[in-house]
């Protein structure tokens, strides 16, 4: 805990097997209080090895729910432990646990109540191998982004994500998608409720075993996250009233 605020890891896994140990190894104990992992009918033994590594919360998903899916049962896990921060980190060993204590601090001394670590402030993401198509789309794609929303983020698309059990509660993020576009919604979502996101930033790696969508899917994406972003416009302006903020 930090000054009463009970912390819970949160995992959202697909195949991790070879990388769930590292992870979770990095991750500091004597502030967390919960570490739950969330298996979305992985093909490998990731959900043995979890149980190898004793960790105490692990949900198995009987069908593949999609990235978004995993990440709905993580926050519903943890908010029903009695969560008050809820840190998502990949087990894929993209980004380094070792960043928790100051993420958690960010929340529990009330300076952002949401906070992202970011690979772009820095020269992190380029340094750990980002290809340099998905940095230059990220980069474009962020720039858009901020334009119509009317934020300052150096990027929108960081898998690190750390939340205040409040803003959780508050956003109805059951109507994000269950795929990899549900990032993009929940942050327009924090945005439309008047929540701030402050950042940090963090170093990334790019290796085999770590998670990756190919260029089609890349693409897919791209054009969602554009879609979020211009409804998000759209329904600020009340032009239309979009059911993702119902």
């Amino acid at each position: 805990m930090i000054q009463n605020k009970r912390i819970a890891i949160v995992l959202p896994a697909y195949n991790a097997e070879h990388t769930l140990e590292r992870t979770y190894k990095e991750i500091p104990f004597d502030i967390v209080d919960d570490v739950i992992l969330v298996d979305d009918k992985s093909t490998d033994d990731t959900i043995e090895v979890a149980k190898k590594l004793g960790i105490e919360h692990i949900i198995n998903h009987q069908k593949n729910k999609g990235y978004g899916g995993n990440q709905k049962s993580c926050y519903d896990t943890a908010l029903s432990l009695g969560a008050d921060i809820i840190i998502m980190v990949h087990p894929d060993y993209q980004y380094t646990p070792k960043l928790v204590h100051s993420i958690a601090y960010i929340i529990a001394q009330e300076i952002y109540p949401v906070v992202f670590g970011s690979r772009i402030l820095g020269t992190g993401a380029l340094k750990g191998g980002m290809p340099y198509y998905k940095y230059v789309a990220n980069r474009f794609l962020t720039a858009i982004q901020n334009l119509l929303i009317g934020q300052h983020l150096s990027e929108y698309h960081t898998g690190y994500r750390a939340f205040s059990a409040d803003v959780l509660k508050q956003v109805p993020y059951h109507l994000c998608s269950d795929d990899f576009i549900f990032d993009n919604q929940i942050t327009s979502q924090i945005f439309m409720k008047g929540y701030e996101i402050g950042e940090i930033t963090c170093p990334t790696k790019y290796f085999e075993e770590a998670s990756s969508i190919n260029f089609k899917r890349s693409s897919i994406y791209g054009l969602g996250v554009l879609k979020v972003s211009l409804i998000h416009f759209l329904h600020k302006r009340k032009i239309i009233k979009a059911k993702l903020y119902a």
